[in-house]
């Protein structure tokens, strides 16, 4: 398990990227994308991150003060050199009725050797022991590699952000799965509230719950990130083109806090 935090082509809808209830999880058998598909084609930026995202359910009865320290010492680690950007907090809204997750960290690192080296560390390990297990009771990780990569490495504080994953239908074919990668990649091109988004094929399925595609789209702040609402009939109609290739979809929403520390 890896933990961290930090603060500082057919186009799908993010608002409401296929219901989560219309999908009940189910296994599913996690397969390379074909790297010749369309979306895979694209040029990749000279610039390059992992993204690392953890969702995580606290218990019910767990004290405020230690969800607090818990928080606080992940985002201590921001100190760690592996670290290019780090963040932790509670989320806005869980979407996705499936799982009610309450809290997620997200880390972004230059390889992916810079990934495994901070989840070995001492100081994280540690961290995770003392003030993340105990305070838990579910806990979902996904680390993927964005097919193409613009714009700040950091997410400023303040920011907004949805997350999206995406679990695919067993026996489901490279053309089908090429043609959910592509709709996710093509999401910033209708929604102009979106500054930055990555989208990638996660690395990691022993933590990630068969969920196999993500993506990370960033807002300004939580006023863009909401205007989306307005658009529903946008979403409506991208959604259908891809929905049928689906098992589960967990969707997120969340924000960067303005300091490091924060009360939950």
């Amino acid at each position: 398990m890896m933990l961290g935090v930090k603060t500082s082509g057919t186009a799908v809808a993010c608002s409401h990227f296929l219901s989560p209830r219309a999908f009940p999880p189910t296994a599913v058998t996690l397969r390379h994308l074909n790297p010749y598909c369309s979306y895979r084609s694209i040029k990749m930026s000279a610039e390059q991150i992992v993204e690392h995202v953890v969702l995580f359910k606290a218990k019910p009865d767990a004290d405020p003060s230690k969800l607090t320290a818990m928080i606080n010492n992940l985002n201590s680690l921001t100190s760690l050199n592996q670290v290019v950007h780090l963040s932790s907090g509670p989320l806005i809204r869980d979407r996705s009725s499936s799982f009610s997750f309450t809290h997620l960290l997200h880390s972004r690192y230059k390889t992916k050797s810079d990934l495994a080296d901070y989840s070995a560390h001492p100081d994280h390990v540690s961290v995770v022991k003392q003030y993340v297990l105990p305070m838990v009771d579910d806990i979902m990780a996904v680390d993927w590699v964005p097919i193409e990569f613009s714009g700040p490495t950091g997410v400023p504080p303040g920011s907004a952000m949805r997350l999206t994953f995406l679990k695919l239908k067993e026996n489901l074919g490279e053309n089908e799965k090429s043609q959910v990668l592509s709709a996710v990649g093509g999401i910033k091109e209708k929604f102009s509230g979106i500054e930055q988004l990555t989208v990638g094929e996660n690395f990691s399925p022993g933590r990630a719950k068969g969920f196999s595609i993500a993506s990370i789209a960033v807002f300004k702040g939580v006023d863009e990130l909401e205007a989306l609402e307005s658009q529903k009939e946008l979403a409506n109609e991208q959604k259908e083109k891809v929905k049928d290739f689906l098992d589960g979809v967990v969707v997120v929403d969340y924000a960067v806090l303005p300091t490091q520390s924060a009360s939950l």
